[in-house]
C-alpha cells in the first residue's frame, strides 16, 4: 500500500477541523494567499490603466500567486523527503488536511438547522449569512433552509472534492495551488465593473480547476442519495456557474427539493431559474437530510482515497 496521505488528511480534517483557537493563534494558510492577492490588486487594479491592461495584470497576479505557492510547496516537499524518508507521508498529511473543509462546512451549516428547529428566524438568518453571499435579512424560513442546502452542495466541491482531487493529482503543490486560485476567485473573480477585467483570469482558472471535481461531486451526491440523476443531467445548466450547478442539481434531485430560483444580492432581485422540480418549502429537517447526504458523500471519498492508496 502506498503512503495514505489523502486518506489520513481526510481523517484529520474530520476529527480536528481548524478550531477557532488555532485560527486566532496561527491564522490559516489561505490568509497568506489573501494578503498577496490584495497587495497585487491594490497596485495593479487601477481604473486609469484601462480594461485590457488590467486584464493582463490580473493574469500576471494569478501567475505570480501560482508560482509562489507551487515553488514553495515543491521545495518543502523536497526538504521533507530528505529529512524524514519513509515517514514523509505523515508530514504531508499534516500539511494537507488544513486545505480540506469537511468538518468546517458541517459545523457552519448545522447551526442553521438548529436555529430553524427552535423557531429562531433571526438567528437562523445570522447563521446562514456566514456562509452565503446573498441578502438574508428578508429570507423566510424556507429561503434560509434552501440557502444553507445550496451552500452545502456547492461547498462540497470547493471545500472537499476539489482540494482532494488536486492533492491526488499534484500532491501538496496541487492542493495548495487550487486553494490559492479558489481564494483569488472569491476575492477578485467577480462580474462587477471593478473586478470584471482584473479578475477574469482568476475566475476562468478557477472554473477550469473545478471542471472535473464539480461533476464528481454531483455523482457522489447521487450515489450517496440513491437518486437525483435525472435532475442532475437536466438542471445542472440552470446555474450561472459552469460548475456549481452539478452538485446543486444532484442535491435538489436527491432531496426532492427545488433550489436556487429568484434571490437578492446587494438589494437587487435576480430572477434566477430553479434547479429541481420538488418542494420549495424546505425546512430545518431538510438541512439535516442534506447533512446526512453530505456525510455519506464524504465517506465515499474516504473509500476512494483508501482505494487509490492501495492500488498505488
Amino acid at each position: 500500500m502506498a503512503d495514505p496521505v489523502a486518506l489520513v488528511a481526510l481523517m484529520l480534517d474530520a476529527a480536528l477541523g481548524w478550531p477557532d483557537r488555532l485560527y486566532r493563534w496561527l491564522g490559516h494558510p489561505v490568509g497568506g494567499f489573501a494578503r498577496l492577492i490584495a497587495l497585487c490588486e491594490r497596485r495593479w487594479n487601477r481604473p486609469e490603466l484601462g480594461d485590457q491592461r488590467r486584464r493582463l495584470l490580473g493574469m500576471l497576479s494569478v501567475l505570480l500567486l501560482v508560482a509562489v505557492v507551487g515553488a514553495g510547496l515543491a521545495l518543502m516537499e523536497g526538504v521533507l523527503r530528505s529529512l524524514m524518508g519513509s515517514l514523509t507521508w505523515i508530514a504531508f498529511a499534516l500539511l494537507a488536511f488544513p486545505g480540506l473543509a469537511q468538518r468546517s462546512l458541517f459545523d457552519h451549516v448545522r447551526p442553521v438547522a438548529r436555529r430553524l428547529a427552535e423557531g429562531d428566524l433571526p438567528a437562523a438568518r445570522e447563521a446562514v449569512g456566514r456562509i452565503v453571499g446573498r441578502d438574508v435579512d428578508e429570507l423566510d424560513p424556507a429561503g434560509v433552509a434552501r440557502a444553507a442546502i445550496e451552500s452545502l452542495a456547492e461547498s462540497l466541491c470547493d471545500g472537499v472534492v476539489a482540494p482532494l482531487f488536486w492533492l491526488l493529482v499534484g500532491g501538496l503543490p496541487g492542493l495548495w495551488i487550487y486553494k490559492a486560485v479558489n481564494t483569488a476567485d472569491s476575492m477578485i473573480g467577480h462580474r462587477e465593473a471593478r473586478w470584471r477585467a482584473y479578475g477574469w483570469a482568476a475566475a476562468r482558472l478557477d472554473d477550469g480547476l473545478n471542471l472535473v471535481p464539480a461533476r464528481i461531486s454531483g455523482m457522489l451526491l447521487c450515489i450517496a442519495g440513491a437518486g437525483g440523476w435525472r435532475t442532475l443531467w437536466r438542471d445542472h445548466g440552470n446555474h450561472a456557474s459552469p460548475n456549481a450547478g452539478w452538485p446543486e442539481a444532484a442535491m435538489a434531485g436527491a432531496l426532492g427539493l427545488r433550489l436556487a430560483g429568484p434571490l437578492r444580492y446587494d438589494g437587487v432581485m435576480l430572477d434566477k431559474p430553479w434547479i429541481g422540480s420538488g418542494r420549495t418549502d424546505a425546512t430545518g429537517a431538510d438541512i439535516d437530510r442534506a447533512l446526512r447526504l453530505y456525510v455519506r458523500a464524504c465517506g465515499l471519498l474516504w473509500i476512494v482515497a483508501g482505494g487509490i492508496a492501495w492500488l498505488r
